[in-house]
Formats: structure tokens, C-alpha cells, sequence
């Protein structure tokens, strides 16, 4: 690292002095100006970053104090040697409350001002590294809390507003954004996972997953790869236009098949791979995504890249009908709700009874799909068994026709259901998740912790969880946090950094910057203004 000093003195002689006797290139310090008092010296501090500054007391315009007062409340990290020709008591206290680092007299000795500088900017040095393992672990925890955000708004559990981006402090990776949506889907992933155990599911998510990430971080574009369910990523693409150029269709495609190679060539395992053909809002982003899932679930080819826009999608009135129908079902099955399905069943075979024979392949392919798709989230809601699977299965290979898919179909709904009402019910899985959070707020908590604890799948459990208690799990963490820290600001007598951890945050600054968010105050500010009150 390489640290910036400027020397501040209105006799020039003494701050040319300071150049030349102090070893400043040996000690990786580069002087970068001179000033004659606190006005030019806050200029340069505008105009770039000053690590280190020896500053005299006494000048024209501007004291040394006054320009200590206002780096200090500019919030400037810059460190301050003082150096002054007066032996002043309330200098010296003034000095020590600004944080100044060292306080020398003039005359100068040089040997102890270089002792003192060579302390500083070790000091300083350490300081850079400790911020920068920090910025990494807190850049760790955005990224999660932000996959996280996206990926209840990209299942439409979340309203996208300012407000809850604000609130769970990331809303300076959202905001004003565009973003680019692509979807890969593991090809015959129902039939594969058949025949893998828990652990070899796990590992061949993971590994797509994973090559998926690290061919998109030699790219070096913002993004985000989000599992939405077991064989299924959405990747969400920050758009600039150094990595496209206007969404030319080419180019696209071309990003679409390049993952699509990295996953067959490392992973040994082909996927389909969908893209949306505009650049989109982040509030048009869960559109999108299911826009692009129900293409690459409706279509008969696999291991493609396949291009879609929503208006050529809404014009096959059939296929667009029968995915609503699914989508029925299977969150009518996710809320353990008989009548719901038992009615999209009714209006599934109306529609079916209105079909021409031509369709007839048509259907039979889409019925196909709706079985593979059930029996999809019944493991994901881990209310299927092997055994089921294997029947289910074995019919399937039997190349059963229509009357008998739509058998199985309503077998599996009524299982689904009755498997769901055996496990625990979803208010009381909810309230053993809430307590759990409220009684441990000060842990690193996620979705996958709770999930795990309750033997549900994640995304089982961002929607319960939004279902039962009308907010997301990060808006309710966050607002937890939030009041037991302003009950802590008033009631106790904790610093804040002790404050900070006690309610999960690891590091200060970005506790400040979420508990302003939440209550328009500083930390300080509301203990400060509550003991005012009283």
C-alpha cells in the first residue's frame, strides 16, 4: 500500500525541511502537496485520499484545530501528527478528543518525528488490512443477503420496493439497474434424480452450480446465480453495455451456450438453457423468469439455448392455458389445499375434452410434463417416496395414454396433498422458525439453517414463511434486529459496537447504515435524542 502524506504549515521552510530529512520514499510514503493552512489543506483532501497529515497549529485562515474539527466531521480516516511551537494544555485535550496520533514541539527533533511517522503509517497499514478483510467478509454477507432478496423476488414473495431494499441495505446493488435474465434447467433432471441419493443430488447441484459461477467470474459482470429449485438456476446479469451490446441476439445466445459448455465440459451433465429477450427492471424481473421457465418446460427439445419474448408465448392460447392450470395445481399442493386443486383438476379436463385430435400429442407431451413437475416438488417438499417414484415411473416407461396420465396426475395430487397434511402443519413449523429466530438474533442466520432445522427444503420454507407471517425472511430478521437494538440503545448502557454484535451484525458501518434505513437516525443519535426525552 502505498500511503499518501501532506505536509501542512504556513512557513514553507519548515514543511520543505520535513521533505527532505524524513526517509518518506523508504517508509512507502509519498508526499503529495504542501499546504500553508487548513483551507488549501482540505482542498487537497478533496481533491484525492490523504492517509497521513503533519499539520502546525498555528496559520493563517484556518488553525490546525479547526481543520482537525472538519476532517473529523467529514468523516475523513485521515491520521494527524500535530506539530506546534505552544505548550498548550487545552490544544493538547482538543487534540487528543479529535484523534490527532502524535502532539511534537518546535523546535523539531527529527528522530523522534520519524520514530512517531514510522509508527503512524505501520498503524495505518494494519488498519488497510483489517478494512479490506473486513470489505470482503461484508461483501460475502451482501451477496448472500442479496441472492437471498432475489430470490423471493423472483418467486413474487417479495413487493420490490425502495423501502425493503433499503431496509435489508442493499438497495446500492438494485437500484437503477438493468438486468438480463437466463435460465438453466439440468436436462431429464426428474429422471436422473431418480437414481441419486440425498448426497449425490447435493453434489450434482452443486457442481452445476459451481461451474456456473466461476465461468461467469471470468467474465467479470455483476451477477447473481440463484437455485430456484433442485436442477434449476435462474442467473440474473447486470446489463452494461460493455458485455452487450443493445441485447444483439447473437451475442446473447452466445453467453447461453458458452455456460451451457462449461456445464457438459466440467460437470459432464447437459443442460437447456432459456433467455429473456429484453433487459429488465428488477421489478419485471420474476415475469421474466417464469416467462422463461414455463418456455423451457413447454418445449420438446433439449441441451438448446433457446431465445423468448412473452408476446410470441401468449399467442399458443393452449400451452399458455395449460401452464396457468400447472401453476394452479402445484401451488394449491404446496398450500395443502384440496379444494384448490380438486378445482384446477375440473377445469384442467374441460379444457382437455375441448381439444382437437390433432392436439392430442400436444397434450399427452404437456400431461407428461405436469407429472414430472408434481413429482418435482413433492420431493421438494420431501413428501414423496422411493417407492412412489418408481411407480410413478415404471408407468411412464409403459407409454400410458391420456386417460391414464390424467389418473396418475390426480393420484399424485391427492398423495401430495395427504403427504403434506401428515408432515407438521405449516403454522406450527412457522411458529417453532420464528421463536427460533427472536431467541437468536445475534447468530449469522439463514434460510438454509431454519430450513434444515425443520426438515424442509429452503424454498419450502421462504414460502411458508412468507405465507404465514406476510413479510419475507430477511424483512423480518432485519426488523427484529432492528427493535432489539433500539431496546438495547435505550435500556442498557452497551456501546454500540457491542450493540451492533449482540443483534448479528459483524461489522459497525453497515449496522449504522441499516439502523438509519429503519429509523432515520444514527445509532448515536437515537440514544442520544431518547436521553433527551427523559
Amino acid at each position: 500500500m502505498r500511503i499518501k502524506a501532506l505536509l501542512v504549515d504556513d512557513e514553507i521552510h519548515i514543511a520543505r525541511n520535513l521533505e527532505q530529512i524524513i526517509p518518506w520514499e523508504a517508509l512507502g510514503v509519498e508526499i503529495v502537496g504542501f499546504a500553508k493552512n487548513g483551507v488549501e489543506a482540505l482542498e487537497h483532501v478533496n481533491k484525492e485520499e490523504i492517509h497521513l497529515m503533519l499539520c502546525d497549529i498555528r496559520m493563517p485562515v484556518m488553525d490546525g484545530m479547526e481543520l482537525i474539527r472538519r476532517l473529523r466531521e467529514e468523516e475523513s480516516a485521515c491520521e494527524i501528527i500535530m506539530l506546534t511551537g505552544y505548550q498548550d494544555y487545552d490544544y493538547t485535550r482538543a487534540a487528543i478528543r479529535y484523534g490527532v496520533k502524535d502532539y511534537l514541539l518546535k523546535p523539531i527533533n527529527y528522530d523522534e518525528l520519524q520514530e512517531v511517522v514510522e509508527r503512524v503509517v505501520a498503524g495505518i497499514r494494519a488498519k488497510a488490512i483489517q478494512s479490506n478483510q473486513e470489505k470482503k467478509q461484508i461483501g460475502r454477507i451482501v451477496g448472500l443477503a442479496s441472492e437471498k432478496i432475489l430470490y423471493d423476488i423472483l418467486m413474487d414473495y417479495s413487493q420490490v420496493s425502495k423501502g425493503n431494499l433499503m431496509l435489508a441495505g442493499v438497495e446500492h446493488i438494485f437500484q437503477d439497474q438493468q438486468y438480463v435474465v437466463f435460465v438453466a434447467d439440468m436436462d431429464h433432471y426428474s429422471q436422473r434424480a431418480r437414481n441419486w441419493d440425498d448426497r449425490e443430488r447435493k453434489l450434482w447441484n452443486f457442481a452445476v452450480n459451481n461451474v456456473i459461477q466461476d465461468t461467469l467470474e471470468k467474465k467479470s459482470v455483476g451477477h447473481a446465480v440463484i437455485q430456484m429449485r433442485d436442477g434449476e438456476w435462474c442467473i440474473v446479469l447486470e446489463y452494461t453495455s460493455d458485455f452487450l451490446t443493445g441485447m444483439d441476439q447473437d451475442e446473447v445466445m452466445g453467453w447461453a451456450e458458452e455456460l451451457q459448455h462449461a456445464v457438459l465440459e466440467n460437470a459432464k451433465i447437459p443442460v437447456s438453457m432459456g433467455v429473456y429477450g429484453d433487459v429488465l427492471a428488477i421489478t419485471q424481473l420474476s415475469k421474466a423468469y417464469k416467462a422463461v421457465q414455463r418456455g423451457l418446460q413447454l418445449t420438446s427439445q433439449t441441451g438448446h439455448a433457446t431465445l423468448y419474448y412473452p408476446e410470441a408465448q401468449e399467442k399458443n392460447e393452449m400451452d399458455f392455458g395449460m401452464w396457468s392450470l400447472i401453476e394452479d395445481i402445484v401451488s394449491g399442493i404446496k398450500k395443502g389445499d384440496r379444494a384448490g386443486t380438486d378445482r384446477a383438476l375440473v377445469e384442467l379436463n374441460t379444457r382437455l375434452q375441448a381439444i382437437s385430435e390433432q392436439s392430442l400429442d400436444r397434450v399427452k407431451q404437456i400431461l407428461n410434463f405436469l407429472v414430472l413437475h408434481i413429482l418435482r416438488e413433492m420431493r421438494e417438499m420431501q413428501v414423496v417416496t422411493k417407492q412412489q417414484e418408481d411407480q410413478i415411473w415404471k408407468q411412464l416407461e409403459r407409454n400410458v395414454g391420456v386417460r391414464d396420465l390424467l389418473a396418475s396426475i390426480k393420484q399424485l395430487i391427492e398423495d401430495s396433498v395427504e403427504g403434506f397434511v401428515r408432515k407438521k402443519s405449516s403454522e406450527v413449523l412457522m411458529i417453532t422458525a420464528k421463536d427460533y429466530i427472536d431467541r437468536n438474533l445475534a447468530k449469522d442466520l439463514c434460510v438454509e439453517e431454519l430450513a434444515q432445522m425443520l426438515g424442509i427444503s429452503s424454498s419450502y420454507f421462504s414460502l411458508l414463511f412468507k405465507q404465514t407471517h406476510g413479510e419475507t425472511f430477511i424483512e423480518y430478521l432485519t426488523r427484529q434486529r432492528m427493535e432489539k437494538a433500539k431496546s438495547l440503545l435505550l435500556m442498557s448502557g452497551l456501546s454500540i459496537s457491542k450493540i451492533c454484535k449482540e443483534v448479528g451484525y459483524a461489522e459497525r458501518r453497515y449496522f449504522t447504515k441499516v439502523f438509519q434505513k429503519y429509523t432515520g437516525e444514527l445509532p448515536s443519535e437515537y440514544r442520544a435524542n431518547s436521553d433527551g426525552e427523559k
